[in-house]
């Protein structure tokens, strides 16, 4: 049996016990994949991180990701919340540190700082968002969320389906009064949902212009199908994914911008996430997801 430290942080926020709770298992070396998924479903958060030597010398660490129920190829929590613990451990202070964590997507390059007076990361996507096929009804995707046709929708907004590594539906809804009414029919879900792999469903992702604080470009959540559903507080591989959605609808000027994404606020964890986009030639060239993190709690497990 050994000791492994493990780390605590509230990812996307500046302020404690708000944002979305990250576990990072350090010195996970001897973890195999089946005490991996124990170990996160011991921790029983949306995600839990684990660091190992990386497999170029060049780059921090290798990183693995996994939800209490299944490992990830990447997501946006998990990446901001390892980039700023390892920084920290490594004594980064107030410079600017720039490195390469090894995910299952691949290289993601990932850039720290201080923010705000608080430990801010921003990596840039492995893999630019993608518009999938849908086959659902945007009406029945409303009814499955509880909403009527007259709410899915605004200005050019329609629903669609986009991933950059992880799939989501995304669901523009008129304005914060429809967002926080929806609540997640699973039955209905589960029979008209893409799937995102053999077994998993894609989740919803609900947005609207309408926002709480002045400076956000949008409001959003995001409900996870189960027994019962859940929802997540920040999720930065569907802000990820939903660049695709913005690059589509929106059409963004040329050159570099920043949109804030405000999630959780209706669970009581707010979060800010910040998407950049670079575009190019009226394409979307690279994108960013950037965020806060503050480390909560420390200990020792024993496995």
């Amino acid at each position: 049996m050994l000791t492994r430290n493990y780390l605590l942080y509230d990812v996307f926020t500046t302020e404690r016990l708000a944002g979305n709770p990250l576990a990072v298992v350090l010195d996970s070396k001897g973890l195999d994949t089946a005490a991996m998924q124990a170990i996160a479903g011991e921790f029983n958060l949306s995600e839990t991180v684990f660091v190992l030597p990386p497999d170029n010398p060049k780059h921090r660490a290798r990183i693995r990701i996994f939800t209490p129920d299944y490992e990830m190829p990447f997501a946006g929590h998990p990446t901001v919340g390892a980039a700023i613990a390892l920084s920290e451990m490594a004594g980064d202070g107030d410079t600017a540190g720039i490195f390469v964590l090894e995910e299952n997507i691949g290289p993601v390059r990932c850039a720290v700082s201080k923010h705000d007076g608080a430990s801010f990361a921003e990596f840039d996507l492995a893999k630019l968002p993608e518009q999938l096929e849908l086959s659902a009804d945007p009406e029945a995707i409303g009814a499955a969320l509880g909403l009527g046709p007259h709410e899915i929708g605004f200005e050019n907004h329609r629903v669609s389906f986009w991933s950059a590594g992880v799939p989501y539906v995304t669901i523009p809804v008129a304005d914060l009064e429809a967002a926080a009414r929806i609540k997640l029919d699973n039955q209905a879900w589960s029979e008209l949902a893409p799937r995102k792999s053999d077994w998993a469903l894609a989740s919803p992702y609900v947005y609207c212009r309408e926002t709480v604080n002045h400076d956000s470009a949008f409001h959003v959540r995001m409900i996870v199908l189960g027994n019962p559903s859940y929802e997540d507080p920040a999720t930065g591989s569907a802000a990820a994914a939903f660049a695709g959605a913005i690059m589509h609808f929106d059409g963004p000027r040329e050159g570099v911008s920043q949109r804030w994404i405000e999630q959780g606020l209706e669970m009581g964890r707010p979060s800010r996430i910040r998407l950049e986009l670079n575009v190019e030639g009226g394409k979307l060239a690279a994108a960013r997801i950037g965020g806060h993190a503050v480390k909560v709690a420390e200990g020792r497990m024993f496995v």
